[in-house]
């Protein structure tokens, strides 16, 4: 007999909930076989098994939480093969689910467990569903994704029906309640953290993007030659804040009880939006990188997230954030704080605008700045400074080669 544990969580994660098994009690397992899903404050982690063998029993059922080195299951090891009432069972599951799971005989990749347990509760077919994750495997966010639209239409379907039924039918009926996630339970109560504990205070400017575009343009094409990744317009703000934060270095510190810590490093955390929640991997030694580097760590985690692969390591140690909301279509926004951190920078959309220069009314590609701040560590001088220096070197990047 082999007890399946808790696998080690991380930093400061000391318990998780169990949130879907995709086996049941008198399945045959392999090694290394997922065996059920744990959903974390930060991430969500896969618990493979440990042997081969029968899960003869399950300990901790969906939705339970369970703390570090707490039993999930336990499995019989030995023999594997079903019996002769099991193996009837599977040819009757396997006739009933031809309908619904396609062959994966001509796959190099195995779907995601959690999304073929969701696939098969909504008898959803697997060619329906475009896959997100490596190779286009499909991930339990693309089922919930294709849910989520057939919800809608038949929402739309019955949206006249049921608005002249309004006045008489109980609106409880209508009414979905889900369980918050931990995730999103962790999100929303940091938030308000950040809103509760810190003295925040929002400054804003606006830059002219031509000469990043220009340059973007002119580059693009041998640097994803020469480096194997895409020139964006992030690598350009980490650079210019990592130069902006050795200046201002208020806008990098945090408060430890009675002390400020002075961090002499920029961990730059980027926000990420996924179909699980807000989360903000973070690129370490981000002021020690070049373009290329950063760009490639920019890719690489906002691939992990895409998945739901990232790791604890991903997420700690930030010192500061950037928050991009213009990929959404933002104009101007506050964004909070990622406490204990002392500065957000939030970057908005590109949008042409008429501005003023010598004299002379131009069009010129203008973003928003948006820089809020922890008001107890960074003076008003402090965060307007930061920002500027950030301007300054968005529309002449010539200065981050100069280091002025």
């Amino acid at each position: 007999m082999t007890e399946i544990r808790v696998p080690t969580l991380g930093e400061s994660v000391t318990e998780a909930t169990v949130a879907t098994w995709f086996k049941k009690p008198g399945d045959s397992v392999a090694i290394d076989e997922m065996l059920c899903e744990l959903e974390t404050d930060k991430v969500t982690v896969e618990v493979p098994s440990t042997v081969s063998g029968i899960l003869s029993e399950i300990v901790a059922h969906e939705g339970e939480t369970v703390g570090l080195d707490a039993i999930l299951g336990i499995i019989s090891e030995g023999d594997t093969q079903p019996t002769e009432n099991n193996n009837n069972d599977q040819k009757i599951s396997s006739i009933s689910n031809d309908k619904i799971q396609i062959s994966n005989d001509t796959k190099d990749f195995e779907n995601a467990p959690s999304a073929k347990k969701l696939m098969n509760e909504n008898k959803i077919n697997e060619k329906n569903v475009v896959g997100t994750g490596r190779d286009g495997r499909v991930m339990k966010e693309d089922v919930l994704a294709v849910l989520n639209s057939e919800s809608s239409t038949n929402s739309s379907e019955n949206q006249l029906t049921d608005q002249i039924q309004e006045d008489e039918v109980d609106t409880s009926k209508h009414q979905e309640r889900i369980k918050m996630s931990r995730l999103r339970m962790t999100i929303a109560k940091r938030l308000k953290e950040a809103q509760n504990t810190a003295a925040m205070l929002t400054t804003y400017n606006e830059v002219d993007m031509s000469s990043v575009m220009k340059i973007r343009s002119k580059f693009k094409e041998v640097f994803e030659k020469k480096h194997n990744v895409k020139l964006g317009f992030m690598s350009f703000f980490v650079k210019a804040c990592c130069h902006a934060l050795n200046e201002v270095p208020e806008v990098n510190a945090q408060i430890d009880e009675d002390h400020l810590v002075f961090n002499r490093f920029v961990n730059m955390g980027v926000a990420v939006g996924t179909p699980t929640g807000l989360v903000v991997p973070v690129i370490k030694n981000a002021d020690k990188m070049s373009f290329a580097e950063v760009e490639k760590s920019i890719s690489n985690l906002g691939k992990k997230a895409r998945d739901g692969k990232l790791s604890m390591d991903d997420m700690k140690g930030g010192t500061f954030t950037i928050s991009n909301g213009g990929v959404y279509g933002s104009l101007m926004s506050s964004p909070i704080l990622n406490y204990p951190q002392s500065g957000i920078l939030g970057m908005h959309k590109i949008q042409e605008r008429p501005i003023a220069i010598d004299g002379n009314v131009v069009i010129k590609p203008m973003m928003y700045l948006a820089l809020s701040y922890d008001h107890r560590i960074v003076d008003g001088k402090g965060a307007v400074t930061f920002l500027v220096r950030v301007k300054e070197m968005l529309e002449d990047p010539h200065r981050l080669l100069m280091d002025v």
